[in-house]
């Protein structure tokens, strides 16, 4: 009769290791659920104070005294104090714990702290946020959701673009209607370019008008001409093809003016201009001047153009997407008054820690350090805002450069024509002759 169970209790147990590979290969949210939570919520429990001491987090308080009779009795010696947390709730990949500070506490010492919270709960990361005064939230992740993210389904609507996958595991969604403007910040080979090839391939079948700046002669977005209404190659045509966006927003004005509405999403269908997408690869090629009278000026009329269109142009149909991989206010004033309009942001990995600065810090110091900390094998991964005021962790879909090419010749047919724009590159050409 022993053999016989021990051979049942053995099988049993390959059956249970078998079943469990399958549950973590193919349904990772429930075996974190059966599994994985547990074993790091017991973690977290029970190396709260050990890490709070080590990490000083505790505080240390008096001893109490009591006075008996005319004696004054000296309690317990000087004891350092962790911070009270909650229990630990479970998320879809991780876990997430709510600490009160003890006053005079400031969320900065549970950032420093981080990376002894991913030792001591043996996850991958954990994020340090502060919802509240006097609150922390420490989230934790138990595997990185981007190191091989699924693409997640989204609602198709005009002017939106399904970019990728958030870390949450929902859809990383690009809606200009909902944000207008976007500034996209990477350095060399973060995914930058492959962004804007996705977000190209996701706009290409929609009736939209897309228009290119390219000041590197065009050897981005050179390839999707086919479905580019319009695309400038130097600083010379980026000035003429702005002029005319602004010359046409201004007969936008004025046809929304007419019809007594306030945007052109109020007007008839068939009254309704097309909406227009200008998508800016290397923004200081625009600013950059080497010196020259002419340089200066082609450099402040972009800076003055760009800045018209972001103001104004969301009302009308104008959308600005502006990438670089520097983005710093020693490009000029004109950089500062222009990221100030561009309410949407993304940051890949940079090379210096000001352009982080530039695209996050005036909206959230903590999505900074995140992004600061996002390393150069980690391609495609960046912090991005939401509609909301938030952000988060991302990594954009891979779209290999071949099929970002075939689907926009695949939507060739759907490219608007856009005559001021043609007229002002046809203009320019005249008079280069």
């Amino acid at each position: 009769m022993g053999p016989i169970l021990l051979a049942f209790v053995l099988a049993v147990v390959a059956w249970l290791l078998v079943v469990g590979d399958l549950v973590r290969r193919h349904r990772p949210a429930w075996h974190w659920y059966l599994t994985g939570y547990p074993a790091a919520a017991w973690r977290v429990v029970f190396t709260w104070r050990r890490v709070a001491l080590l990490n000083d987090l505790a505080v240390s308080r008096l001893p109490a005294r009591t006075l008996v009779g005319h004696l004054l009795v000296k309690g317990d010696p000087v004891r350092p104090v962790a911070p009270r947390v909650s229990f630990p709730r479970a998320t879809r990949m991780g876990l997430s714990v709510v600490v009160r500070l003890h006053a005079g506490q400031t969320p900065a010492t549970y950032m420093q702290a981080a990376d002894a919270l991913v030792h001591a709960w043996k996850v991958h990361a954990v994020r340090v946020t502060s919802p509240e005064r006097g609150l922390v939230l420490l989230t934790a992740t138990a595997t990185d959701p981007l190191l091989r993210p699924g693409l997640a389904s989204a609602p198709a609507e005009l002017l939106s673009a399904l970019i990728g996958a958030l870390e949450t595991g929902g859809a990383w969604v690009m809606n200009l209607r909902l944000v207008p403007h976007w500034l996209i910040a990477g350095a060399t080979r973060s995914g930058k370019s492959t962004l804007l090839a996705r977000l190209i391939t996701q706009l290409a079948p929609q009736p939209v008008a897309l228009v290119g700046i390219d000041c590197k002669g065009g050897m981005e977005l050179g390839l999707f001409t086919q479905r580019l209404s319009a695309l400038a190659t130097c600083r010379r045509e980026a000035v003429a093809v702005l002029t005319a966006l602004v010359v046409d927003m201004q007969d936008r004005m004025n046809a929304c003016r007419t019809a007594g509405v306030r945007s052109i999403w109020e007007l008839p269908d068939k009254l309704r201009p097309v909406p227009v997408v200008v998508l800016v690869d290397e923004i200081a090629e625009l600013y950059l001047s080497d010196g020259t009278r002419q340089s200066k000026a082609e450099a402040e009329q972009c800076s003055t153009l760009l800045l018209r269109l972001a103001q104004l142009g969301a009302a009308l149909g104008l959308h600005l997407v502006v990438a670089g991989q520097r983005v710093g206010s020693d490009l000029g004033p004109g950089v500062t008054a222009l990221r100030a309009q561009l309410g949407g942001r993304i940051c890949h990995r940079v090379n210096d820690p000001g352009t982080a600065e530039m695209t996050l810090g005036d909206l959230n110091k903590d999505a900074v350090t995140v992004a600061q900390a996002i390393t150069a094998q980690e391609r495609g991964v960046a912090v991005c805002t939401g509609p909301d005021g938030g952000w988060a962790r991302a990594r954009s879909h891979l779209t290999p450069t071949d099929e970002a090419v075939a689907t926009a010749r695949k939507h060739s047919g759907m490219t608007p024509e856009l005559p001021a724009l043609n007229r002002a590159l046809v203009a320019l050409e005249g008079d280069v002759k």
